[in-house]
């Protein structure tokens, strides 16, 4: 994903500190249950007591049902997804179509996984989401918040991953809210309805990288990021200061 400036200049000695196997504790955990047994879940609020069904559950600005919760998050544009303050993965809002294909797929028996069990252990990945966790709990910057593109291939598919903080009413960290959207189809009823288009803005410093790994007209990215490889290595010129070749 294509990360901002600020956060690829964090210091890694800090941000890979961050406890993926979620040792620690939060107010809220579940004690007694290991985090990763594929059945957390129902073991979890059974423990507690959990409120479901029909169930009235009292919100600071409404008052719903559990049911009434899980239909309108289930039906919610987007994929969600929350984990706690202990890198605990706590929820996600599970597509009503049990075939429907998620962008960042979850898993019910992932819910209550420690974050390490639920990143795959492939190249930059946990690196990467520890970083973007360590920023959000330490507000960095003054960012509470992160964008990141996805370069799919195709500029007719805007994958957006949206990282927030939460916090509580005294503005403590309490964890972080992931939402997930293809943002052309909305990026094009816009257009449609206003008469407006996109174009390249040629003169634009950023978003070079994402135009360069990505096609209008592709269905899908493969072709297209085997271009930009195969460019990227041509461009490549001996290092004349040392005799050494670039690789």
């Amino acid at each position: 994903m294509a990360e901002p400036k600020w956060l690829h200049n964090m210091n890694s000695d800090e941000y890979l500190r961050e406890d993926f196997e979620a040792k620690g504790k939060s107010r809220y955990t579940v004690e007694g249950i290991d985090k990763n047994d594929p059945d957390w879940l129902d073991k979890a609020a059974k423990k507690v007591h959990a409120a479901e069904g029909d169930d009235y559950v009292k919100l600071d600005s409404g008052l719903l049902t559990v049911n009434q919760l899980n239909w309108m998050l289930r039906n919610t544009i987007g994929e969600m997804t929350f984990v706690d303050d202990n890198n605990q993965f706590l929820w996600y809002n599970r597509p009503v179509d049990p075939n429907a294909k998620m962008k960042a797929k979850r898993t019910p028996d992932q819910v209550g996984d420690n974050m390490g069990a639920v990143h795959p252990d492939v190249r930059d990945v946990i690196p990467n989401a520890k970083k973007v966790v360590h920023a959000l709990r330490e507000k960095q910057d003054g960012h509470d918040d992160v964008y990141m593109p996805v370069p799919t291939g195709n500029l007719k598919q805007l994958v957006l991953h949206y990282y927030k903080r939460v916090e509580d009413d005294n503005g403590n960290y309490a964890g972080i809210y992931e939402w997930v959207q293809d943002l052309y189809p909305l990026v094009k009823y816009f257009c449609e309805t206003t008469g407006q288009k996109l174009v390249v803005d040629d003169d634009a410093t950023t978003g070079a990288t994402y135009r360069r790994n990505s096609d209008p007209d592709a269905v899908s990215g493969a072709s297209t990021k085997a271009k930009a490889a195969k460019e990227e290595k041509v461009e490549e010129k001996p290092d004349t200061t040392s005799g050494a070749s670039q690789h």
